[in-house]
């Protein structure tokens, strides 16, 4: 992992491969690690840069300055001027996704293709909201993540009963859940609030104009496959791809299906 600095905080990103750019968004609640079984494929062919979100992996709590996911679009804008990026496509999960559509409405002469995965750029719907926000709030006051919010969380990321599926990846994610404590859970739950205080990008939609693949894991329940026939049908030209057997974490669900999808879609839209 290297890192760069932005107000005295440490942005750590992986750095790996040559060739045109791919930049990877992560979930909330992981880090650059979920990318693993896509960066060992397409780092064979493209460099890929892969941005912790602030409170992540090994990134620090966010500086003062970001206080929205279009704050950290400018983060990682910054981040890609340092590395001397000119132009990169976009591949984002969940709100890697959300902070990814922002990047790409901000610099759009810069982006070649935009890839957004079990993720709807509109705001929360007020239910959602509400229900988030009062863990979110729980966490920071209890530093920590309780074990009736980890019950209540886990089955969001995963298909249906993925502990029969896939029980080491649920069960590793139910450890790192439980592994954060003190400041960590605090700065944790703040970008919490970043993600689902959102603002509605869908009001900017039709200013998403490069080649866009939409894809969504088939069993993703806080992100449904309606919210990404949402955003296919308001994207001109965008390809939209159902998950099968997936829930949230899709790339990791189904790691060789998703990767094919991405090889597909970049070998039709970039120059290697």
């Amino acid at each position: 992992m290297q890192s760069y600095v932005i107000e005295d905080r440490k942005l750590t990103y992986l750095d790996q491969g040559t060739g045109p750019v791919l930049v990877f968004g992560h979930s909330y609640l992981w880090d650059s690690k979920m990318w693993q079984p896509q960066i060992e494929v397409l780092s064979q062919h493209y460099r890929c840069i892969v941005p912790e979100l602030w409170a992540h992996g090994d990134a620090d709590a966010a500086p003062t300055k970001t206080r929205t996911l279009r704050d950290y679009a400018d983060d990682v804008i910054a981040l890609l001027d340092h590395l001397e990026v000119d132009t990169f496509s976009m591949i984002g999960l969940s709100v890697g996704g959300m902070w990814g559509a922002e990047l790409a409405l901000k610099v759009p002469q810069r982006v070649n293709a935009l890839v957004l995965m079990d993720t709807f750029i509109g705001y929360e719907p007020e239910v959602l909201h509400a229900k988030y926000f009062a863990m979110l709030n729980t966490i920071i006051e209890q530093k920590m993540i309780p074990t009736e919010i980890i019950d209540a969380i886990t089955p969001l990321f995963f298909r249906r009963q993925a502990e029969q599926h896939t029980p080491e990846l649920v069960n590793n994610f139910k450890t790192y859940l439980a592994s954060i404590k003190g400041e960590d859970a605090v700065a944790v739950g703040q970008i919490g609030k970043m993600v689902f205080g959102r603002r509605d990008t869908f009001d900017d939609i039709e200013l998403l104009t490069v080649p866009t693949l939409i894809m969504v894991g088939m069993e993703d329940s806080p992100r449904p496959p309606l919210e990404a026939q949402l955003m296919h049908d308001a994207i001109d030209g965008s390809e939209y791809v159902l998950i099968p057997d997936a829930g949230h974490i899709s790339n990791l669900e189904q790691p060789e299906f998703v990767t094919q999808q991405l090889m597909a879609f970049l070998d039709k839209h970039i120059a290697k």
